[in-house]
């Protein structure tokens, strides 16, 4: 290797173009990775007015971390929350019986009260079937009981919610996105649904903060850029336009989908599952409730150090220092 652009093998000289075109366009009609996107100009979004700290000051605040039937990023999550100064609680939620699925949701309640965030980590609830993503999640938080100590938690006691991934198709599901409440959905409301490429995307791509209204995003401004992991088979944000516009209006456009200069895309090269203008993450009407569909828990010194960018993301101390 030549330490440049070009192998030399023997006594011929092969591009890495060469090699890459090979590698990807043999298995291209088995494998995709390609699609059919119309290639459009994006705006990039810029929401700069930042919101209040809470009236309630914690040295230590604690987040809850719920663990469902196929989450599978909870210890990440918790080791993302311990570094940045908090302290985590799961909380498994049994369902093998009514009687377990009761007890899990009184645990639940109990960690809540004594909480100030709660965290929905990402997996693959409910083994991920066909438009199932988060379906049960959204279900368990449906029990009045929980919805009433997760809206109490939210509007009497300044705190606060992320959901990632799984995380965030919950929230999506439940209306605490874009609403910052449990609600009934209709067909008009913004959803989640399958990549346009038609499979699982396990990639890292950039994503540029586009507002910073969330306490999450404390330690963020508008234009950071960001290389984020990413793994989903449902994490195509879609939205009618009339939405759209008042998600742009308030500041509910968190993040987007970029190139490594911030430049939001819509090719799936960058915009790798076909949301619409790119969007990666949005958050509540006050910012309080905040859902992404990269795994910004997923870092640390020895994690993808072969892979260019920023990949230290610090929404987790943003939440903490919220408290402070």
């Amino acid at each position: 290797y030549t330490g440049g652009s070009e192998i030399v093998l023997k006594s011929a000289v092969i591009s890495l173009d060469e090699i890459k075109n090979a590698l990807m366009g043999t298995l291209e009609p088995i494998y995709p990775t390609k699609t059919e996107q119309v290639e459009r100009e994006i705006p990039a979004y810029s929401y700069k007015i930042r919101p209040a700290k809470a009236s309630n000051k914690i040295a230590v605040p604690q987040a809850v971390i719920p663990v469902f039937p196929g989450t599978n990023c909870e210890f990440d999550t918790l080791r993302a929350v311990e570094r940045a100064g908090g302290k985590g609680k799961i909380v498994l939620i049994r369902n093998m019986s009514p009687a377990t699925l009761e007890e899990s949701a009184r645990e639940l309640i109990d960690a809540l009260k004594s909480s100030q965030m709660l965290i929905i980590p990402g997996g693959f609830s409910g083994g991920d079937e066909p438009e199932g993503s988060g379906k049960f999640i959204q279900a368990f938080f449906r029990n009045p009981a929980v919805t009433d100590e997760i809206h109490e938690l939210l509007y009497n006691r300044d705190g606060l919610a992320l959901g990632i991934c799984n995380g965030f198709q919950a929230l999506i599901k439940l209306g605490l996105l874009p609403f910052g409440k449990v609600s009934k959905l209709d067909a008009s409301c913004p959803t989640l649904t399958f990549n346009t490429i038609g499979r699982h995307q396990s990639i890292y791509s950039y994503t540029r903060v586009a507002s910073v209204k969330s306490p999450w995003l404390l330690k963020c401004n508008v234009g950071d850029v960001y290389n984020i992991a990413f793994s989903h088979g449902e994490g195509r944000f879609v939205a009618d336009s009339k939405t759209l516009t008042e998600l742009a209006k308030n500041g509910q456009i968190a993040f987007q989908y970029c190139d490594a200069k911030g430049k939001p895309q819509n090719g799936v090269d960058f915009n790798i599952n076909g949301s619409v203008a790119a969007i990666e993450g949005i958050t509540s009407p006050d910012g309080r409730v905040l859902g992404k569909m990269g795994h910004s828990e997923r870092c640390g010194s020895n994690i993808a150090k072969n892979i260019a960018g920023d990949k230290y993301q610090p929404l987790f101390e943003g939440g903490v220092e919220y408290f402070k």
